[in-house]
């Protein structure tokens, strides 16, 4: 197996494996406000999310940066909270430019909180590598795939569920908003 290969699905079983589920469910909160025929939306908060992700796991792997593993796993669970937090407040007519470029900083904030959370592996993992940037790219070319498969996923279930289960929009974002923050206020309080 070649170098991007290994990463690339390092990247991909990353953001899928349910053991770390906290990705997950960032994701699918993340994606909870929107309908398939805003997936555009989606994919820009994840690409965000990807690019803060990609800068903590760069600068980490270079040791510029380090935390202690138990506040970045506070900071995430926290991350996950607000997200649901925050879709309680959407409309479903909400949508300005304005509103997206926050949510776009948001994405990009959190994805650097995120980033922290697998960088000790993967500096474990990169110590080999001469150079980090393959690497580095092609764990975030599968990390990116791997989103776009949860979102695609949240979003087809909204599908159904929305279309020909009769489901309002805000009844289905409220469901997956509220499962995201009670499993997120668990996990805040176990780590406090």
């Amino acid at each position: 197996m070649n170098i991007f290969e290994f990463y690339f699905k390092l990247g991909l079983q990353h953001i899928i494996d349910i053991q770390g589920y906290d990705h997950i469910l960032f994701i699918a909160a993340m994606t909870a406000v929107y309908s398939l025929k805003e997936w555009k939306h989606v994919i820009i908060l994840a690409t965000a999310f990807t690019i803060g992700h990609t800068v903590t796991l760069a600068l980490s792997t270079l040791n510029l940066i380090a935390f202690k593993a138990e506040l970045i796993e506070l900071l995430i669970a926290t991350t996950i909270f607000l997200t649901g937090v925050g879709n309680l407040f959407k409309k479903s007519s909400d949508y300005s430019f304005k509103l997206q470029i926050y949510k776009y900083i948001t994405a990009l904030f959190f994805g650097l909180i995120h980033g922290l959370g697998f960088s000790n592996y993967l500096r474990y993992l990169l110590g080999e590598e001469m150079n980090i940037v393959k690497p580095l790219f092609a764990f975030n070319v599968g990390l990116e795939l791997g989103q776009i498969f949860i979102i695609l996923s949240v979003l087809l279930l909204n599908f159904v569920m929305v279309k020909f289960l009769k489901t309002k929009q805000r009844e289905w974002n409220l469901v997956i908003s509220g499962m995201a923050m009670g499993i997120a206020a668990i996990l805040i309080i176990e780590r406090i």
